[in-house]
């Protein structure tokens, strides 16, 4: 089971999600829904880049990869991803102790939670 403790991995798992979910969309030609994913990749990027040195080194507890497994199987369809991954942002932002990271994730599941609903 990869734990997800530290700012980092949080943050290195969070672009992985959105990297997944870019890749899904232009597989079934969403367009829009792709770009929106890379923005939150990039945004993503920027932040843990940003904020690296602003973290303590404070453990985090009660995230694991296994928890969101919805987002690696390959038999999920996109609104459930989708799903999963609101569900991911909304464990992990209250976690962060760097008050900028957290609203960006926050920010992530709110759009996440708007296209699952959408679709």
């Amino acid at each position: 089971m990869r734990e997800l403790n530290t700012f980092g991995a949080v943050l290195t798992y969070a672009i992985e999600i959105e990297t997944l979910l870019r890749d899904a969309y232009r597989e079934t030609g969403m367009a829009a829904e792709a770009k929106a994913a890379d923005r939150r990749r990039l945004r993503l990027e920027r932040t843990r880049a940003e904020h690296v040195l602003e973290i303590t080194l404070e453990p985090i507890h009660g995230l694991a990869v296994t928890d969101y497994a919805e987002l690696h199987d390959v038999s999920t369809d996109l609104r459930d991803k989708e799903a999963a991954a609101t569900a991911f942002f909304q464990d992990a932002s209250p976690k962060i102790n760097v008050r900028q990271a957290q609203r960006v994730l926050q920010r992530c599941a709110r759009e996440h939670a708007a296209q699952s609903n959408a679709g």
